[in-house]
């Protein structure tokens, strides 16, 4: 199967991911409790997450999968064949509280490297799409980042851990943020926050989180011209492409400044490397 017929299927998943997903906004027909502390989930993650993972698993049985609620399990992540990487709802909070920035999220990899992404945003009617070194698509338009090449007019996207004892330090970053960039918005769903840098409408995005919530945005912003990497070295072992700790995605003129504001940030906090 080729990569544009993984994509094609992929989105219309996504798409009917997405349906469910508003059908059960509408009729307000969902519970939610809250995992590892204060992590909120919702029955429609983990329905969503149940429905993709049966469709793939019938078409694509010889793939491993990594999602979300049903199959967290990271050690798929250093497989040699075919990884599929969910996450059924990035922005599960919005969706609970009626907010539009949510979104379905599914990418492709094989052999470390993300090879196809799709992004649907349901209640934005955006469904952003991209295969490795062939480009990026909205609603099946061509797009690219910004052209912004200074950090005083950047807009730039971040989030923070449901963890309250792991965001103190991170305020460090965030003050040296707000004193140099034009703006900083933190919108709850990272795929989007990827998305939104991919078409141009941010300039810059970092933070950490799980391979689910990053990798088909990532995807889609590196074919439209970001460049990514990390503030750190990544570990032995784990790919970097599915390493989620300290994500730089900007527009090509400012990722260098604004890692450097980041590793300051870091250095005068006492705790570089976070």
């Amino acid at each position: 199967m080729t990569l544009e017929q993984r994509l094609e299927r992929a989105t219309e998943l996504a798409r009917q991911a997405g349906e469910r997903m508003v059908q059960a906004r509408e009729e307000q027909g969902f519970a939610h409790h809250y995992k590892k502390g204060d992590e909120l989930v919702t029955d429609i993650d983990v329905a969503i997450d149940t429905f993709l993972a049966e469709a793939l698993e019938a078409e694509f049985p010889e793939d491993a999968r990594l999602t979300e609620e049903l199959s967290p399990e990271r050690d798929v992540i250093g497989t040699k064949g075919g990884l599929w990487v969910i996450d059924p709802i990035d922005g599960t909070v919005n969706f609970a509280h009626g907010l539009r920035h949510v979104a379905v999220s599914i990418a492709w990899c094989e052999r470390g490297k993300i090879q196809m992404g799709v992004v649907h945003a349901p209640f934005l009617g955006e469904t952003f799409t991209a295969i490795r070194g062939k480009g990026a698509w909205l609603n099946g338009e061509s797009i690219s980042v910004s052209e912004t090449d200074e950090m005083s007019r950047a807009l730039v996207a971040t989030g923070f851990p449901y963890n309250r004892d792991s965001r103190p330090p991170l305020l460090k970053r965030l003050s040296a943020m707000l004193l140099v960039c034009q703006d900083v918005r933190r919108n709850g769903s990272a795929a989007l926050d990827l998305c939104d840098v991919a078409c141009g409408r941010l300039d810059a995005y970092y933070e950490s989180v799980s391979p689910w919530d990053f990798a088909a945005g990532l995807l889609i912003a590196r074919e439209a011209g970001a460049r990514t990497g990390h503030l750190y070295r990544c570990p032995d072992g784990i790919p970097d492409e599915l390493y989620g700790e300290n994500i730089v995605v900007a527009s090509p003129a400012l990722h260098a400044p604004l890692k450097r504001l980041l590793e300051e940030a870091d250095a005068s906090s006492g705790l570089p490397g976070l």
